[in-house]
């Protein structure tokens, strides 16, 4: 579904206070206090991004939750091994090709092991579909406040919802296990219902689209039901939903340590109420060094495409990749996007079985030329990288190279990728959280070094 008549936001009036010219004199002198020599971070070795020196991260929790492997450490060497990624100890890869083998949707049963910690038999997996179907639906006064108060980013509204469900609850500063477990399962229920509804608003109040409100259907996996919202036929193959499927199920949960799981460990230990926590992780994914990578990936494989007139030229390919990493071409960073992972360093597991089923959706859609490109920039990428460099590096593609292309052939707009994302990490964040508040840990509280100097002189106004 694509935009359409798009009408162009009016410009903004200029503020008669706060000038341009006033804002460029405030931007310099805050920027001149903010400022630190780099030097300083070795001097005092500080973990920036609470990474080592070998980009490894700093141990600062433990967890049952989930975990990735992607190196071992052998006599202080960081040695690159095949990824795994585990999910309450089970291997994913093992768990996905359980549930496909048996043709039945995962994501359900994802989160009852990452909330529960084991795998629910038959009857224990029909009951908690059951359980989550009686939550889908919106209560209507946050059903009534996403759609007469759309936001420009999804990704905001889902925040705003989620403190607007505070309202909603009749305890809702509750920390207590059986108060957290339930507003976690109405929050796993509804997120795909809330990023529907707030893509509908959007389009219909910022781009004139017309607007469409479904109720989530019983007896339909998340997948199917967001599938159905979001469409404006409400239809979708088999195909499609199981890909919808998988993509919910890899980004369930990545361990502690990334930036919006350990924004709920951060937020929890403050003793806040729920809404809170999911809020401020749903913000941190956002971020376009997290949840919104694929989009980085999408555009810079618009810019590729286009400027290839042979996808199947690998010499043009390597070339044009060359001219990335100089910055001569997209957008200066230097970066390649997609490929590279802080754990991962042979293989990204999560991409392995995105991979799979990429090329059976892009063969029913007839986009195979397309996956060809993305397969031979997967494979050239890391020999690019590497050229003239004394210390090679390995790099692979992580599962944000593929799931913008899958999420594209299903049709899926640009401003739904992170919030998809959100859909799927909310039942880890939950799964965090719990785990913060059972531990009853301190708040995190980590160090920082003043280095502005101590004891300056206070000058009176008239001196100053």
């Amino acid at each position: 579904m694509v935009s359409r008549n798009k009408r162009d936001n009016p410009p903004l009036a200029q503020d008669p206070i706060l000038t341009a010219s006033l804002l460029e004199r405030y931007e310099e002198q805050a920027r001149a206090c903010a400022q630190i020599d780099p030097q300083l971070y070795r001097k005092y070795n500080v973990k920036r991004g609470l990474r080592n020196e070998d980009g490894s991260g700093v141990l600062v929790g433990l967890t049952r939750v989930g975990s990735v492997h992607g190196y071992v450490v052998s006599e202080n060497e960081i040695v690159p091994v095949e990824g795994v990624q585990f999910f309450r100890g089970i291997d994913v890869q093992d768990l996905v090709r359980g549930f496909q083998k048996e043709k039945r949707f995962g994501f359900e049963e994802t989160a009852y092991l990452l909330l529960f910690g084991r795998l629910p038999t038959a009857a224990e997996l029909t009951e908690w579909g059951e359980v989550l179907d009686s939550k889908r639906a919106l209560p209507y006064p946050l059903l009534e406040k996403i759609i007469r108060e759309p936001s420009r980013d999804i990704m905001n509204s889902l925040a705003r919802s989620t403190l607007a469900a505070y309202s909603d609850d009749e305890t809702p500063d509750a920390i207590d296990i059986s108060s957290v477990l339930r507003q976690s399962i109405e929050l796993v229920a509804r997120f795909s219902a809330m990023a529907a509804y707030a893509y509908q608003a959007k389009m219909h109040y910022y781009h004139g689209e017309s607007l469409f409100v479904r109720n989530p259907m019983p007896g339909k996996s998340t997948a199917e039901n967001f599938l159905m919202m979001m469409r404006e036929d409400a239809a979708y193959t088999p195909l499609e939903a199981e890909l919808l499927d998988l993509c919910l199920v890899l980004h369930a949960e990545h361990g502690g340590g990334n930036n919006s799981a350990f924004t709920t460990h951060v937020v929890t230990s403050a003793a806040t109420d729920t809404y809170s926590a999911i809020a401020a992780a749903t913000l941190s994914l956002k971020g376009p060094k997290h949840g919104g990578a694929n989009l980085r990936v999408m555009h810079q494989m618009d810019e590729i495409k286009d400027a290839l007139a042979d996808w199947t030229d690998e010499g043009a390919i390597a070339d044009y990749l060359r001219k990335i990493l100089r910055k001569e071409a997209g957008d200066g960073s230097g970066l390649i996007y997609g490929l590279g992972h802080a754990v991962y360093t042979l293989s990204d597991p999560r991409a392995v079985l995105l991979k799979e089923k990429a090329r059976e959706l892009a063969e029913s859609k007839d986009r195979m030329d397309e996956f060809r490109l993305y397969e031979a920039i997967d494979r050239l990428g890391p020999q690019v990288f590497n050229e003239n460099r004394e210390k090679k590096k390995e790099l692979c593609a992580n599962v944000d190279f593929y799931s913008g292309f899958v999420y594209d052939m299903l049709n899926i707009p640009m401003d739904l990728y992170t919030p998809l994302f959100a859909i799927s990490r909310v039942v880890g964040w939950c799964a965090h959280r719990l785990e913060e508040l059972v531990n009853g840990g301190p708040i995190v509280r980590p160090a920082f070094k003043a280095v502005s100097g101590y004891h300056l002189p206070y000058h009176a106004l008239a001196e100053r």
